[in-house]
Parts: structure tokens; sequence; C-alpha cells
């Protein structure tokens, strides 16, 4: 069994190593690829019965009632915030995305991030560049007894849990649903007070958009980092600006791509903010799964057996 058109929505040619790109031609007819807001889309999605979208694509209602041939949506994302995959449900569509694909990279990503910011390693490695190769000056925290909160028990935060464990740190985390783990679950605003790091791992979803907001941020206690490898709308920006103008905790992302310049400013503007690309999942190794996945999706499917389908 084949799909007989597939339309591919801003996954460009370099999304896929070549050998994927074949595999996915054994499982389609014909595949159209444009960007969202090809003045075209709307036409060839007409008569599409799979659709295959990049990262942060906008799949709403008029999409899905547009393509009354539509069996499949695929994304080359784990983010899904941007379709509605209820509404598709409800037309017996599955969305099917790539949960786990980056768990390794992204979970590394935050353990290394903290400890470049808490061993002070850009000061040591400027100092050396200018032929300063002592410490005055310098102090330095480590992760062992440290309190490590995690926002999300998902496959990344429970991985990040893990590895956080590993440095001797105290886990507990904070979750929609508890779960039969060797951490401590608290609730939200608990665990926001107690700890003196945070890694926050939710996938960005109509329930999770502003979770941290005014009437948490402010919870975050002096000293703290918090760092946030998922989508901006899950954090309030100008709840979070306000809370960054104490002075008194980190913030530290990787998504700042996703923001306008406006908003992004408004973080930027303070010095205990640190903005980064989204570099938490790009490992040799996660490239690979992330293909293997997405491929290997679109062939359960036409097999019969969905996986990956998001809910």
């Amino acid at each position: 069994m084949k799909f007989k058109k597939a339309v591919l929505v801003e996954i460009e040619d370099y999304s896929l190593d070549k050998e994927y790109w074949d595999e996915l031609d054994k499982l389609i007819e014909s595949r159209v690829s444009l960007n969202r807001k090809d003045p075209n889309f709307f036409k060839e999605i007409a008569d599409a019965d799979c659709l295959l979208v990049g990262f942060q694509i906008d799949v709403g209602k008029d999409v899905i009632d547009t393509a009354p041939n539509l069996k499949y949506i695929g994304v080359l994302a784990t983010a899904y915030g941007t379709i509605d995959f209820k509404y598709a449900a409800s037309k017996k569509i599955p969305v099917c995305n790539l949960a786990g694909y980056s768990t390794e990279a992204v979970s590394e990503f935050t353990i290394a991030i903290i400890l470049w910011h808490i061993r002070q390693l850009a000061e040591g490695i400027d100092r050396a560049s200018k032929g300063n190769y002592g410490f005055g000056g310098m102090s330095a925290r480590e992760l062992k007894n440290s309190e490590f909160g995690v926002v999300g028990l998902g496959s990344i935060g429970n991985r990040m849990a893990e590895l956080a464990a590993g440095f001797g740190a105290n886990v507990s985390y904070w979750s929609r649903h508890k779960k039969e783990v060797p951490f401590t679950y608290k609730e939200l605003n608990d665990l926001l007070k107690s700890s003196d790091y945070i890694s926050v791992n939710v996938a960005e979803a109509p329930e999770t958009t502003n979770l941290l907001n005014k009437d948490n941020l402010g919870l975050i206690k002096s000293g703290a980092i918090l760092v946030s490898t998922v989508p901006p709308p899950v954090i309030n920006t100008d709840d979070l600006a306000a809370r960054l103008s104490k002075g008194d905790i980190t913030y530290i992302f990787d998504h700042a791509d996703e923001m306008t310049k406006e908003d992004l400013a408004k973080l930027t503007a303070h010095k205990n903010c640190i903005a980064l690309g989204p570099i938490g999942f790009i490992t040799v190794e996660a490239r690979k799964n992330k293909q293997e996945i997405f491929v290997g999706n679109i062939k359960a499917f036409l097999e019969g057996s969905p996986q990956n389908k998001v809910e």
C-alpha cells in the first residue's frame, strides 16, 4: 500500500539524507514540497491523502477540511502544538510525531549548559585566551546534593531526571500525572519554590501554554537556574521578563529563533538571560533517530499499526 499524494510543508532537501528520501519515495506515488505560505498550498492539499510537516507548522481545521482524502499527518519534530490533532482525531486522521528521537541529545545538552554556567567555563576560557591563568574572583557550584526540579516527565524529562540523579542531585518532578519512578513528585508550585535547578520539558499544547506565569514564576528562589528546551509559549514572556528584572535568577533557553524580535528583546535585555538557537537536539545520533522514526511512522501507518500517535 502507498499514499497517492503527499504534500510536504517546509521539509527541506537537507532535512533527510538520501537514503531516507529513497525510503519515503517507496511509500508514496507522488510528492509536492512547498512553504506553508505558498499561494498554492490549499490547492495542493485538496487532493492529498498524506500531509508531512516540519517544525511548528500551522495545521488547523481549515487545512484538514480542505483535504477530504487526508488519511495521515506526519510531523518531522517532537512538538505538535500548532496542529489541531484533536480535530484530526475526530476525522480519524492520526497525527504522528517523533517522540523520543532527541531524548539523549536534549538531556545531555541541559546538563552541559548548566555545568558550563555554574563552573564558569566561559570566564575561564576567556581569561586563558588573554594569558590570565589565575582563578581569583571565580566561584563555582556543584550539582551534587542540589535540589533539581524537572517540569514534565515524558521521555526527555525522565532521562533528564536520571542524569541529574547520576550527579548526586536530589531530583523531584512535576507532571500532569504521577508516575512510578524513583523521583519525588511535587506540586508545581512546591517544585519551583524548592529547586536550585529547574529543567522545563513539557510538550507544547493548549494545556501547557503559559504554564509558567506571573502566578508561579515569582516562587522561584533566589540563585536558581531555569533551563527551557521547549517552545516559548510554555513560559509567559512578559511575566518571565518581569521575574528576570529582579536579577536573582538565571534563565537559559535554546528556542530564541522561534520568538519575535520584540519578545526576544524583552528577555535578552537582562544579563541573567542566556539565549541560544535550537542546538539542544543537533547530535549525529539524534538526526539518525529523527529520520528513522519519521519514515518508520509512515510505514507503520500503511501497515495498519500507527505508532507515535499524539493524543
